[in-house]
């Protein structure tokens, strides 16, 4: 579109990729997101250093806050997704309900408003268990937990609301009937201000893990010509009743029946965005941006074609209970060649931090027809060489091979039952990469000026390249040495369950840590006396770092 761009980075970010490969950088804090990427402040100053026109707000972090978008727009900048008010209506789980009610939208049971303990406890027998706890202001599978039975409400319930609160900065969470036998299908839409609103086809996004998309494909093998008509005129009539302008996408559950409901509406691009453009030849992005600017839809022709699929490869062991691993890519060729497609942040020698989400690359294929396209997502996963951090690309390989998957059966709580039984082995413990040599050679560093990114060359012999991060998995064999349970990776203590001189048994919890912005429980993996208990809420620790120590 001919339009410089300018990227934005915290100090964890500051050699990502999609910050070298901008026209411009600029730094907006510290690696924690409160102080750089959920920062108004700083990133409406980088706008008018760099003066900017548009802010287009991606698809994580402030990309469905109403308050930004107001924010943009004030400053004078074109903010390049919905209006404030359609976020704000969309963005509140419940108002979206009641939105869907009057646009004749099926709705799956729920509360209309956020719920405390109290209330929840109240609801729940009328809503019905299994139940689900959303947070009411965000997405993405955080702050989302299935509640079977009574005992459980409450806990899921304060989890839900601190993990909505850490990613979304809003704890509100409600309830709603969980589906079990469930597909999970949206409809991407785009809507300009002149009222026209246009159906791009559906996704579906079924194989999940922990409420987390790992595979994407369209269209869905589920819907028939029928089904998707009444799809789509549901999808647009929602949009139309909103007051929705710029690209959105509804997303809905789809039961045995082939009857489906809605369950909320994401106010942005999305990750799983690419398969649509695979099979429409559309750039969602550069629609976003014609419609900001004012342009019309008027004409715009959708003419699906053939099958697409995406896997989203993050940094984590499947074979280790899908732990996250954050470190140095010492080894990256991305698979290549017809009809494949790699959306990437990260190559070789560089860092995936620990401070945000696992997700580091993307993998979009299409075919004349939905087994070619699987069938071509194997050659290119076997293709796609990572080393130096673990990758969750053998688990996309073993869905792809399912019966499941191959005939379309699987639902939304398939992958996690199918996974015991998968014997995914662990991946090897990884080693750091090697030191690299001095060289009188010519070398490019970034130096920031003014908070600006700006790449300097020089020639100087003394200068040695930066150390290597440490090995993501450097401390796992050591993990419970002599009693002792330490941090399977970075993040911070949430709560500690237990005290010192408590006699505990094998799988009971020590302590709640977050990291990479999900909970992980941290079990005792034998039974004895706690003697030791360094931590305390609201500790950062290190990869490693000794927890407990039990004898």
């Amino acid at each position: 579109m001919g339009i410089p761009t300018v990227a934005v980075y915290s100090d964890a970010d500051r050699d990502a990729l999609h910050v070298e490969m901008a026209d411009q950088s600029y730094r907006l804090g510290p690696a924690l997101a409160a102080d750089s990427y959920l920062s108004i402040g700083a990133i409406l100053e980088a706008a008018q250093k760099s003066r900017s026109t548009l802010i287009h707000p991606g698809y994580g972090f402030l990309a469905e806050r109403a308050h930004f978008a107001t924010a943009v727009e004030e400053a004078g900048f074109t903010f390049v997704g919905p209006p404030p008010a359609a976020i704000e209506r969309m963005g509140d789980k419940a108002a979206a309900r009641r939105i869907a009610d009057a646009a004749g939208v099926p709705i799956v049971p729920g509360t209309r408003e956020p719920v405390d303990v109290a209330m929840a406890k109240k609801e729940a027998p009328r809503i019905g268990y299994p139940l689900l706890v959303k947070a009411a202001f965000g997405g993405g599978g955080k702050g989302m937990h299935v509640v079977r039975d009574a005992d459980r409400l409450e806990e899921s319930l304060n989890r839900a609301s601190r993990e909505a609160k850490s990613y979304f900065g809003r704890s509100e969470v409600f309830l709603e009937r969980y589906v079990d036998q469930a597909r999970h299908v949206e409809a991407q839409i785009v809507a300009d201000t002149k009222g026209n609103v246009v159906f791009l086809g559906e996704r579906d996004c079924s194989v999940q893990r922990r409420h987390q998309k790992l595979i994407e494909e369209t269209p869905s093998p589920l819907l028939d010509a029928g089904i998707r008509e009444r799809f789509a005129d549901a999808a647009t009539s929602l949009a139309r009743e909103a007051g929705y302008v710029n690209a959105g996408t509804v997303e809905c559950v789809l039961d045995e029946d082939g009857s489906f409901y809605f369950l909320e509406m994401n106010t942005r691009i999305q990750v799983e965005h690419p398969v649509t453009e695979m099979v429409t030849g559309l750039d969602l992005v550069a629609l976003q941006i014609q419609v900001a600017l004012g342009g019309s839809l008027a004409g715009l022709e959708v003419m699906p074609n053939g099958h697409a699929i995406e896997c989203r490869i993050n940094a984590e062991d499947p074979g280790r209970n899908f732990l996250p691993g954050p470190g140095r890519i010492t080894r990256y060729e991305e698979p290549s060649g017809p009809f494949v497609r790699v959306d990437s942040g990260v190559g070789a020698r560089r860092d995936i931090p620990g401070d945000y989400d696992s997700l580091f690359a993307k993998v979009i294929v299409s075919g004349t027809d939905r087994d070619q396209a699987r069938r071509r997502m194997l050659r290119a996963l076997d293709e796609f060489v990572v080393e130096g951090v673990p990758t969750t690309i053998p688990v996309h390989r073993w869905i792809l091979e399912s019966k499941a998957f191959k005939t379309s059966t699987h639902t939304t709580t398939w992958l996690e039952r199918a996974l015991v039984d998968a014997h995914l082995p662990a991946q090897a413990d990884l080693e750091p990469a090697s030191p690299q040599p001095r060289s009188t050679r010519a070398r490019d560093i970034l130096v920031e000026v003014d908070g600006r990114r700006v790449p300097i060359r020089i020639f100087d012999e003394r200068r040695v390249a930066a150390p290597k991060a440490p090995s993501s998995h450097a401390a796992h064999h050591r993990e419970h040495v002599h009693g002792e349970i330490r941090a399977p990776m970075q993040g911070t203590i949430v709560k500690v369950l237990v005290e010192k001189g408590q006699s505990i048994q094998a799988g009971d919890v020590v302590c709640i840590l977050e990291a990479m912005k999900m909970e992980n429980h941290i079990a005792s993996t034998r039974e004895g006396e706690i003697t030791e208990l360094p931590i305390r809420a609201g500790q950062v620790v290190e990869l490693g770092a000794l927890l407990a120590v039990i004898d």
